[in-house]
């Protein structure tokens, strides 16, 4: 009798953009309670769950691989072994891709937040899991997680995620960090500063020939909720305001320009377009196709 399948497939998926190509690649999923999320009713956020037939927030964790110019970049790392076994998948799914770890030569950081940076090093020796890659972030992003006054200030809890672990995780890297505030970071890439969510949190557009992508980070975690409630935010936002003014305003620009847009938590593997629907909006997942040259 043949066996019945126990797992999925591998979590890759590819997406041309003109002349780059990006691999979305799965790290897992961390499912939790709505008691994290800010200015919402509660019940409305459950009910637009339920509507979307999404019984409680599942939090999806994506990164994303660049291959430019003979080049490879990889937008955020995971959460390595940080947070839920249901997540932690990027280096698998990285191999079941084709793609080997050393050959990735830069790191795009989002921000610094466990499910984003967390699988930048092995902690049980200390080794970079990208070993031959170059750290890149916003400089705001070392200059508030490894300032410790602030880390004084922060609750038992955020002291351990995202103050502690951020440093030993990009402390491995210290010598191979380049910090931005704007402009080109990688061939064909942008970075789109997005503060609020993280001080130094940003996406990353990718442009070539008249296509774009916007990988737009943390614009939103959970994605039924905020897209029709665009002031909903986290409990983990630095500054909840700036994060709901950011968001907004990366909402107007995807939509009214027609941008693709590509996130760390839309559900994978993420490419969407963003529309408006009356006074709120809704993503339109794009058709999954088979071949690249089907684009």
């Amino acid at each position: 009798m043949t066996a019945q399948p126990a797992q999925q497939i591998p979590g890759v998926y590819h997406r041309q953009i003109g002349d780059i190509v990006v691999t979305a690649i799965s790290d897992g999923y961390l499912d939790g309670n709505l008691d994290v999320m800010r200015n919402v009713d509660v019940e409305q956020a459950r009910r637009l769950l339920r509507d979307a037939f999404r019984p409680a927030r599942r939090t999806n964790v994506n990164a994303f691989v660049i291959h430019s110019k003979g080049r490879s970049a990889i937008v955020d790392t995971g959460s390595g072994n940080y947070l839920l076994p249901t997540a932690g998948f990027v280096q698998r799914n990285l191999a079941a891709a084709g793609v080997d770890a050393k050959s990735i030569d830069t790191v795009l950081l989002t921000h610094m937040h466990p499910d984003h940076s967390a699988g930048l090093t092995d902690m049980s020796n200390g080794e970079r899991l990208f070993p031959n890659a170059e750290l890149v972030m916003h400089e705001n992003e070392p200059k508030h997680w490894f300032d410790d006054g602030a880390m004084a200030k922060a609750d038992e809890r955020s002291k351990k995620l995202y103050f502690l672990a951020g440093r030993e995780q990009v402390e491995p890297y210290r010598d191979r960090t380049r910090l931005f505030t704007q402009g080109e970071v990688f061939p064909g890439v942008t970075a789109v500063p997005s503060t609020g969510h993280t001080p130094g949190h940003t996406a990353f557009l990718i442009a070539s020939g008249d296509e774009q992508l916007m990988i737009w980070g943390d614009t939103v975690h959970v994605p039924e909720v905020q897209t029709a409630l665009p002031e909903a935010g986290m409990a983990f936002d630095t500054d909840l305001a700036a994060a709901a003014a950011a968001r907004k305003r990366m909402f107007d620009r995807v939509a009214t320009d027609g941008i693709l847009v590509a996130g760390m938590h839309l559900h994978f593997p993420s490419f969407s377009h963003l529309v408006r629907q009356g006074g709120a909006y809704a993503l339109i997942p794009e058709p999954w196709v088979h071949t690249l040259d089907g684009m």
